[in-house]
């Protein structure tokens, strides 16, 4: 009889109909999520009840460790990978920024294994190229930046982070440089303010910049460099994969200033005259993609003092996020990972 029903309801959505259904039904997408669940607490003495949660796990002994503040978002399945782990959506709306837009999320396994409840994570902020909405290319598994971060931790070469992708501009029309435009949605705001308060709100993170980086490519990684360069008192590392490196919104006219204070040779040369905090800039390109000479010169004039840079060629890469997750494998993953702070397990 079920055998039955499913046939009827083939026949009646349609081949490509009942693909997508079962695709649903059974991978579980749209489904509520949960990072960092606890274990059941032991029953208090006198009691029998078991079974309730226990109380919010205590941070270890490091002060940098920032427990969940909340309030929690409400996180629905978008992909699951072979590992079990979940990539997930929310909506989010910007309390300093004013905007709201889509943000995904990917936990490692270590995050829900008891012995890391009271450690912190450290975050990497993934930000698409192209128009950057309405979604985040990161968020698709088949580009495989989750797994090379999961193949990286058993291989001792990359951390196991946070992964927070958000929408990068407000719409498909223009591109707004991570920044906050006159006139314009409030996108320096929404990635430099509003996404790291919504991951400290839902994760264990880190209360100082050694535990946040960005990743980038393309506009994505113009606007990672950007605000690495511009908040280097909240994020230490970006790695900036075919970027572009100064400003070029077409928004930007009759507003001379306030590019200025977007454009990171201006950023980076401020941070050179003030002599930091150290910052960390891992260019990658690819060999069959242009750029690289815009790329080097920014090197030789800004790749000193407590601005330091690298760039990472990528053998025949292309301008492409499949590329660019090989360049992190082949390197890029490990050097982030040696500037950031690492998760300790209890009784580490």
């Amino acid at each position: 009889m079920w055998i039955s029903a499913v046939v009827a309801l083939a026949l009646l959505l349609g081949g490509g109909g009942f693909a997508a259904w079962k695709l649903d039904w059974f991978s579980g997408n749209g489904e509520a999520v949960t990072f960092g669940k606890n274990p059941p607490a032991p029953p208090a003495a006198g009691t029998s009840d078991a079974g309730t949660p226990s109380a919010e796990a205590k941070p270890s002994g490091d002060p940098d460790v920032l427990m969940p503040t909340g309030p929690k978002s409400d996180f629905k399945q978008t992909a699951k990978l072979d590992d079990g782990t979940i990539i997930a959506k929310t909506r989010l709306a910007g309390e300093k920024s004013g905007f709201e837009g889509d943000v995904w999320v990917w936990a490692p396994k270590q995050y829900d294994d008891p012995k890391y409840a009271k450690s912190g994570f450290p975050v990497l902020i993934a930000l698409p190229g192209g128009n950057g909405f309405p979604n985040n290319d990161w968020a698709d598994t088949s580009l495989g930046l989750q797994k090379a971060i999961t193949e990286g931790v058993k291989a001792g070469t990359s951390l196991p982070y946070i992964v927070i992708m958000p929408v990068l501009n407000p719409d498909a029309k223009y591109y707004y440089d991570g920044s906050d435009i006159p006139g314009q949605a409030k996108m320096g705001t929404w990635i430099a303010e509003d996404v790291p308060a919504f991951a400290k709100a839902n994760f264990r993170t880190y209360k100082s910049r050694d535990g946040w980086a960005f990743m980038g490519s393309s506009s994505g990684a113009f606007v990672g460099m950007k605000t690495v360069l511009q908040h280097p008192d909240k994020f230490k590392a970006v790695i900036a994969s075919g970027g572009e490196i100064v400003p070029d919104s077409p928004l930007w006219k009759g507003h001379q200033a306030e590019m200025d204070a977007n454009n990171p040779e201006k950023l980076a040369q401020k941070l050179i005259d003030t002599k930091g905090p150290e910052v960390y800039i891992n260019f990658q390109v690819g060999t069959k993609e242009s750029g690289k000479d815009r790329m080097v010169r920014f090197q030789q004039q800004y790749g000193k003092g407590p601005v330091k840079m690298t760039i990472r060629d990528i053998q025949n890469g292309e301008h492409n996020g499949w590329h660019y997750v090989r360049g992190m494998k082949e390197g890029s993953l490990e050097w982030v990972s040696k500037v950031l702070k690492a998760p300790k397990p209890e009784g580490s």
